[in-house]
């Protein structure tokens, strides 16, 4: 547990680091905050490795999964703070990572029985779709609220913390096309490897993912060729997260922790 706490700890210190640094208005770009940030990521991938040594496999299940999506998004984050204006993303992704660590770390681990490598490599395309889903959507929500706080001429310190508006809409659908390519490779693998979708509860998830994907991609169809941005983007950027969020973690919350099944 002494890994998770430390963690956790160095989670808060970046995310606290980078709060400093917007009520201090610093200018952006790489600072400290990405040291403590850096060691967090590395601990947090660190206690999954060590649990799955101690269960003989990788853990997927409810808490496991949560755990790795937030690794995921810390991860997404440090990269995209450091290359550009975008460490803002810490204050929210960073508390968030550590919190669903702490979470795993309390429930205990389990193997996931039963897959082989294609249906790990189908489980870990998920997880890397999510994660990057999950930043584009937290992205859309940056974007609402830093065009939400121009309108009303409402020039908030934060708001120097984050990029031009057109550079945080491009890096949105950037990053909204990566996990789109993520999430087809994810439903493609689950046609080819998974054969029985009723015997092991997966048809609802599957339509889910599915009205998922087809919304991702009728966003990025309407911003090739209708120039849609702004709100409609925002709009159908959660909307489509919603879906993914039910498909993956609604489905697995209900099945293993309400119904008991794995």
């Amino acid at each position: 547990m002494t890994i998770v706490l430390i963690a956790a700890l160095l989670y808060v210190a970046a995310a606290a680091l980078l709060v400093r640094k917007v009520v201090r208005d610093e200018r952006p770009g790489t600072a400290v905050w990405a040291i403590p940030a850096f060691v967090a990521v590395l601990a947090h991938a660190g206690f999954h490795l060590l649990a799955w040594r101690d269960v003989g496999g990788a853990d997927l299940h409810f808490f496991a999964a949560l755990s790795l999506v937030g690794l995921g998004m810390a991860g997404l984050t440090l990269l995209y703070g450091t290359r550009g204006r975008m460490a803002a993303l810490g204050v929210i992704v960073f508390p968030l990572a550590a919190a669903s660590l702490a979470a795993y770390a309390g429930t205990g681990h389990r193997s996931a029985e039963g897959l082989d490598w294609r249906l790990q490599l189908h489980a870990w395309l998920a997880l890397l779709a999510y994660a990057t889903l999950a930043i584009a959507a937290l992205l859309a929500l940056l974007l609402w609220a830093q065009e939400r706080a121009l309108r009303r001429r409402e020039f908030h310190r934060w708001l120097r913390a984050l990029p031009p508006l057109t550079e945080l809409e491009s890096l949105l659908f950037r990053s909204i096309a990566v996990g789109f390519v993520l999430l087809t490779a994810t439903l493609l693998t689950g046609v080819l490897f998974v054969h029985d979708f009723f015997a092991q509860h997966l048809m609802h998830k599957t339509v889910l993912s599915v009205l998922s994907w087809l919304a991702f991609g009728a966003l990025l169809v309407g911003r090739w060729r209708y120039g849609w941005r702004g709100a409609r983007a925002v709009g159908w950027t959660l909307a489509a997260m919603a879906l993914l969020v039910l498909a993956f973690f609604g489905s697995k919350f209900v099945l293993e922790l309400v119904l008991g099944r794995a």
